[in-house]
């Protein structure tokens, strides 16, 4: 696909939908929706935070919502493009004559809405568990300083730590691993931190 730096452009390289992409695009611009280009396609925002786009295929056109899996979808019109789209939602067209203005209308209306709302999908950030290995837990049943200065680091210090004992093949490696890193764990610094502050 040929980069695209206008919404012109865009229209003029899928010119097989050529009207009815403008037509969406009338209807878009009567709202407050910024229009610009983002990944070579037509791509409306509100303050910034994308909203829908409008693209085309070779069999069909679409109104892509960002964050459409909000929208009541009164028409039961909207299809989640695959299966592991969590907010996404397309609303596909195979002809102009498919087009009901009021009805594209209305959908646009509807997410410009719940963007103002702050309804959007954020993105999963798995919490990694630390998992202590058997011989830093000694230590620390041995050491309460020790272990109340490892609880001190954040979670991220923590896990570097212990995959540093844990990576280790041979006992006596993860010993002397453990005698290394001990004074940098009662001093409150994390295992990279020299190389971090370069």
């Amino acid at each position: 696909m040929k980069k695209v730096y206008s919404v012109e452009e865009y229209i003029e390289i899928n010119s097989h939908f050529g009207e009815a992409l403008s037509m969406l695009r009338d209807i878009i611009n009567t709202t407050e929706l910024n229009e610009s280009v983002k990944w070579s396609a037509p791509t409306y925002d509100l303050n910034g935070k994308n909203v829908l786009s409008i693209g085309a295929f070779k069999n069909h056109f679409c109104v892509w919502f960002f964050n459409g899996v909000f929208l009541k979808d009164e028409q039961g019109l909207l299809m989640n493009a695959q299966e592991k789209t969590k907010g996404l939602r397309q609303m596909r067209f195979n002809s102009i004559d498919e087009i009901n203005e009021s009805i594209v209308l209305s959908y646009v209306k509807e997410a410009i809405e719940n963007q103002r709302l702050g309804k959007e999908i954020k993105p999963e950030r798995k919490k990694k568990e630390v998992i202590i290995p058997p011989e830093l837990q000694k230590n620390f049943e041995s050491n309460t300083s020790f272990h109340d200065a490892f609880k001190a680091l954040t979670p991220g210090k923590q896990r570097e730590y212990c995959e540093h004992i844990e990576s280790a093949k041979r006992e006596a490696t993860k010993y002397a691993r453990l005698d290394k890193i001990k004074p940098m764990i009662l001093q409150g610094v994390g295992l990279h931190d020299k190389y971090k502050n370069c």
